[in-house]
């Protein structure tokens, strides 16, 4: 079991020269016991920007605050605080932060997503 709050847990920038100004933060894993899984809350910053890509699996998103634009397999489409999304498995996308606060959003990927 765990109980714990975003605030706890340290950001880590996301490393690539496609993102700019994205840091992501592991709630949930399988070294906390949920086999299987992970959660992570992604916070991007004013004008920043996930790296545009794809892989072979799927993932969920939630929008917790801010808003933002999804570009998924060649549409953009804004969400915002409460949007959510399915991504496909194979399925180009990117997160962009298109408002004046920070968006954040929850990400649940199968394991072998989080590297």
């Amino acid at each position: 079991m765990i109980v714990s709050h975003k605030g706890d847990i340290k950001a880590v920038k996301i490393e690539n020269p496609q993102a700019k100004d994205a840091t992501m933060k592991v709630l949930v894993s399988p070294t906390e016991g949920w086999e299987g899984y992970v959660m992570r809350i992604l916070e991007i910053e004013v004008g920043g920007y996930t790296p545009k890509h794809n892989h072979p699996w799927p993932h969920i998103n939630y929008v917790v605050s801010g808003k933002g634009r999804l570009h998924l397999d060649g549409k953009d489409i804004d969400v915002e605080a409460g949007s959510f999304a399915y991504v496909p498995s194979d399925t180009t996308h990117q997160f962009s932060n298109i408002g004046n606060e920070v968006f954040e959003f929850i990400c649940i990927v199968p394991e072998e997503g989080h590297k």
